[in-house]
């Protein structure tokens, strides 16, 4: 039996690659969506009946909990963003887990890193995402958000119909 390591395993490039490329794609897209297409200037768009894009900067958690306005309340959010994502990271390399295992935490991750990123930058969270039907207004997010709910929806596949059931 192999040693469990806290560090490095042997998903742990796999896991590196995922979780870069996760932050990559979310800042790339939140400094275009500020910097080039310049959403904040150009208030709601329409793309289609039931999704729109709008710049919300979010202060707090999920559907603005805890909101922090200071930038000391910003930096402990994103201390708790970077120990959650070191707590994965462990547990990622503890773990005797599958490839899809591997994914998934890198995925959660990158999209708190990508979060975190945003809370020093910024002061909060940039989210441009909107969806909409029936007079319902589901919270805004990033690809960040997206990232995080598709690594935590493949753990949740995975401990009930994984390669190791």
């Amino acid at each position: 039996m192999a040693p469990r390591r806290l560090i490095w395993s042997e998903r742990a490039p796999l896991a590196i690659a995922v979780g870069l490329a996760t932050v990559a794609v979310d800042q790339l897209h939140k400094w275009w969506m500020l910097s080039v297409y310049d959403i904040a200037g150009k208030g709601r768009v329409e793309v289609l009946p039931f999704f729109d894009l709008v710049y919300v900067k979010n202060i707090g958690i999920s559907y603005s909990l805890f909101n922090q306005e200071s930038a000391a309340g910003q930096y402990l959010l994103a201390g708790f963003a970077i120990l959650a994502s070191i707590a994965l990271w462990i547990w990622l390399n503890r773990s005797s887990g599958s490839r899809m295992m591997a994914v998934s935490l890198a995925l959660i991750i990158g999209g708190a890193i990508g979060n975190a990123i945003d809370r020093v930058r910024l002061g909060g969270v940039a989210d441009f995402f909107s969806l909409h039907a029936f007079g319902f207004h589901w919270y805004v997010f990033n690809i960040a958000d997206v990232a995080i709910v598709a690594g935590v929806a493949a753990l949740l596949y995975e401990s009930f119909w994984g390669e190791s059931h």
